[in-house]
């Protein structure tokens, strides 16, 4: 396997005249399927592990949230029609003789996962699960048994992407999400849901935050009330900002709220996939919890893939990774991308491209700081085999 390792040229995103990046919260639509496609691959790793000693293939990353209907009300509200959520893909449902309960697990996870982060919503009352999986391919199920070198064999021909660090625009916009949805800022603020979207746009060095935010109808008296808990959201948004930039933040609320109650985004749930909008699983946050234009990304949906073998899952997290380590073990090292590339039948470990780019202070410094860069990469590869274990203790975060 060879590293390429090439100085990352042109402007820096954070000195571009515009740049643009978003977060999707927690209650958003898209955000809920990666949850609860990732969430569902872990229980079923968890579940192979315990009886058969070993993760069984599987692949439970295509997911669609349909929004349900609402009537939403100062004082509280009402469902009309559940949320359903149809979690697709394919699982070995068999093993030695056992049959694993694929089903049920999807359902209890979803519903645990709901109960748990999204405080206004019944996953019994409010939303339907519809698991749709079926068995492994033969093809996979054997090429998943088979390791080269002691290696897992990649699951797909698929790349990943990461990048570090964050800059200014990217750092706010995902300080003031986490702001919002922080368990201090509920107990203070329970109107806010956990739907907040914040988009940001940086033109020179003044930043503009769009912010989405559902508010809980019950927790809100009238229209007034509305407006007034809308500027205390603004101010929570701004303050966070302004906690990792001196330069002009300038922050809306909700910019489509009109004048009269039925048109202010006020929910019964606190999340707009009770009658607002639908999600799918991959749609939302890269594995950095961002989605930057103005960087190199993947389109891979890294939540629900299995943690063995799937490239776009693993590669994912390792390019991230590499490139944040460059920066912090590398001097004089202000900025890295990294690119991987798998080969499907190939060790999981040995990726067919490795592309490093590093933005140093002093240029002429590459050729002699190349072996470290290269050991750094390396060294991270070879984690990829192991990272399975980060996964189904949920310390490597999707989104």
């Amino acid at each position: 396997m060879e590293v390429s390792v090439t100085a990352l040229e042109g402007p820096p995103a954070a000195r571009l005249p515009l740049e643009l990046v978003e977060r999707k919260g927690l209650g958003h639509p898209d955000t809920i399927c990666d949850a609860l496609a990732e969430g569902l691959s872990v229980a079923l790793s968890r579940f192979y592990l315990e009886r058969f000693g070993v993760i069984l293939h599987h692949n439970v990353d295509k997911g669609l949230l349909w929004g349900g209907a609402a009537q939403s009300r100062f004082g509280g509200g009402e469902i009309l029609q559940p949320v359903e959520i149809f979690l697709a893909g394919r699982a070995s449902a068999e093993a030695r003789g056992v049959k694993v309960p694929v089903e049920a697990i999807a359902i209890e996870t979803s519903r645990r996962w709901l109960k748990e982060n999204l405080r206004f919503l019944d996953p019994e009352r409010h939303v339907r699960i519809h698991p749709l999986m079926r068995p492994t391919s033969s093809d996979l199920t054997s090429l998943f048994a088979q390791h080269g070198s002691g290696s897992p064999l990649a699951n797909d021909t698929s790349f990943g992407v990461g990048f570090a660090p964050l800059d200014t625009l990217e750092t706010v916009v995902l300080a003031v999400e986490r702001r919002l949805n922080d368990a201090e800022t509920k107990a203070a603020h329970p109107e806010i849901g956990e739907d907040v979207k914040v988009m940001g746009a940086r033109r020179g060095t003044a930043i503009r935050l769009t912010v989405a935010c559902a508010l809980v109808d019950r927790c809100v008296a009238d229209l007034h009330d509305y407006f007034a808990k809308k500027d205390s959201i603004r101010a929570l948004a701004l303050a966070a900002a302004q906690d990792y930039t001196c330069g002009s933040v300038e922050v809306e609320v909700n910019t489509a709220d009109g004048a009269a109650a039925e048109s202010v985004y006020l929910t019964v749930t606190g999340t707009s996939a009770e009658a607002g909008d639908d999600g799918e699983v991959g749609r939302g946050n890269r594995v950095n919890g961002l989605i930057t234009p103005y960087r190199p990304m993947s389109l891979e949906a890294a939540a629900g893939k299995n943690p063995i073998s799937h490239v776009g899952k693993l590669y994912n997290i390792l390019a991230q990774r590499i490139a944040a380590a460059l920066v912090g073990e590398i001097d004089g090292a202000e900025e890295a991308y990294c690119y991987l590339l798998s080969r499907i039948g190939r060790p999981i470990d040995q990726p067919q491209v490795a592309d490093v780019k590093v933005r140093l202070k002093d240029s002429g410094a590459l050729a002699s700081l190349e072996p470290r860069i290269e050991q750094i990469t390396r060294s991270h590869l070879a984690q990829a085999v192991s990272l399975w274990r980060e996964s189904i203790a949920r310390s490597a975060p999707l989104w």
